[in-house]
C-alpha cells in the first residue's frame, strides 16, 4: 500500500505538481487552485529554482518548466504492478525532500521476510553514492529509489549483490531504452555497481547490510539515476571529473518517469527472490556480457595500494579479475579507473 502522508507537502512540492507534465500556468490560476497568494507562488517558484529547475517565466501567460516531467507518484507506481508483485510491497512512497532516501530506510526494524517498502524523494540533501561521495539530484532530473529488503537467511553469495542488482536494473531499463542506441553504445556495467552507456556514467547503485548471525539480512538498495541534466547539472558533475549521461539522451521522456520506477521494481524483486534462492550464477553471464571493463586497461586502486593490468571479467563469487605481469590478480574491493595506455 501507499504509505499516508502525514504532513502536507511543501508549496513549492505542489506547484512542481502542477508544473511537472509542461504547458504555461498562470501565477493567479496556481494560486486560485492552491488556495495561496500570487507571491506566495513567485517565492515557491523562486525556491524551485534554488533547487536547479529551470522554469520560464513569461510575461501573461505565467510558469512552465524548461523539461516536462512526470512528478513521481507512488500511486501510478504500484498500478503497474502485477497483483502477485504489489502484494510484496508493504509501503510504496514518494517524498518530496529527505536526506537520503537509503538512510531513511535503513532506520527502519519491522519488516519481514517476503516483503519489501520502496522510498523514492523528488529532492535529496545528503544522497550518497560510493565511498561517501555526493549524488546530485534536482527535481524530476534524476530518480532516487531505495529498496528494502529482507533475506530470511543470508544468501551465500551475499558479497556479490551489488553486481546482482546492476543487472536488475539494466534489465529494467531495457523495456525503455532500446538495446543499442545512436553510435553503437550499448548500456553497461563498470564492476562493482556503475551504470553506464559508453564511458558516461548513468547512475549508480548503494547497498547497505544489516545481519544477524544465522539470522535475517536487512538490505537497503539504493538506486540513482540521471533522467533529465541541464548544463548546470552537466558541467558540475563534469568538474568531479565523471562526464554524465542522462536517460532522456537515450531516448526515455521525462513524462516516463513512473513507469520506469515500475520497471525497476518490477526486476529488482523478482531478481531478489532468484538471487536469495540460487545466488550469482542465474546473472553471471548476463553481468558478463554487460561488463565495461572486460580487455580494459586498468587500475584498481585499494587502501593498501595501486594495482595496474587488464581487467578479465568476474569469477563464480563476483571478483574482479585482473590479469597482470605477476599473473591474475582477485579483487572483492577497489576503486577502478581505465588507463589510456593497454598495458
Amino acid at each position: 500500500m501507499d504509505a499516508p502522508s502525514k504532513t502536507a507537502p511543501p508549496l513549492a512540492a505542489q506547484v512542481f505538481q502542477k508544473l511537472g507534465p509542461g504547458g504555461f500556468h498562470s501565477g493567479a490560476q496556481l494560486a486560485k487552485e492552491l488556495g495561496v497568494s500570487r507571491n506566495a507562488i513567485w517565492k515557491a517558484v523562486g525556491g524551485l529554482k534554488e533547487l536547479g529547475l529551470t522554469i520560464h517565466a513569461v510575461r501573461n501567460r505565467g510558469y512552465r518548466l524548461a523539461t516536462p516531467t512526470a512528478p513521481l507518484s507512488a500511486q501510478q507506481i504500484r498500478a503497474g504492478l502485477s497483483p502477485q508483485l504489489r502484494a510484496t510491497l508493504r509501503h510504496t512512497e514518494v517524498a518530496w525532500r529527505l536526506d537520503s532516501t537509503n538512510s531513511t530506510l535503513f532506520s527502519r526494524t519491522d519488516l519481514l521476510p517476503g516483503r519489501c517498502d520502496v522510498l523514492l524523494a523528488e529532492v535529496q540533501s545528503a544522497g550518497r553514492g560510493r565511498r561517501g561521495r555526493a549524488w546530485l539530484a534536482t527535481p524530476g532530473g534524476a530518480l532516487s529509489l531505495s529498496l528494502g529488503w529482507v533475506f530470511a537467511t543470508m544468501p551465500r553469495d551475499m558479497a556479490s549483490l551489488g553486481l546482482v542488482v546492476g543487472v536488475c536494473v539494466l534489465q529494467a531499463l531495457r523495456e525503455h531504452v532500446p538495446d543499442v542506441i545512436g553510435a553503437q553504445t550499448p548500456l553497461q556495467l563498470k564492476w562493482p555497481n556503475d551504470l553506464l552507456c559508453g564511458a558516461r556514467k548513468l547512475g549508480g547503485i548503494l547497498i547497505d547490510m544489516r545481519a544477524e548471525a544465522g539470522g535475517p539480512s536487512y538490505v537497503v538498495i539504493g538506486i540513482g539515476l540521471n533522467v533529465a541534466l541541464d548544463e548546470a547539472a552537466r558541467t558540475q558533475i563534469s568538474a568531479t571529473g565523471t562526464e554524465p549521461c542522462d536517460l532522456r539522451s537515450l531516448g526515455v521522456s521525462p513524462l516516463q518517469r513512473n513507469q520506469v520506477v515500475t520497471s525497476l521494481i518490477q526486476c529488482l524483486i523478482r531478481g531478489l527472490t532468484v538471487f536469495e534462492r540460487d545466488g550469482l550464477k542465474p546473472f553471471r553471464d548476463e553481468w558478463q556480457r554487460a561488463d565495461a571493463l572486460r580487455g580494459r586497461a586498468v587500475t584498481v586502486t585499494t587502501v593498501q595500494d595501486a594495482t595496474r593490468g587488464v581487467a578479465r571479467g568476474i569469477d563464480v563469487d563476483g571478483a574482479l579479475l585482473v590479469e597482470t605481469a605477476h599473473g591474475l590478480v582477485r579483487f572483492i574491493a577497489g576503486e577502478v579507473s581505465v588507463r589510456a595506455a593497454e598495458v
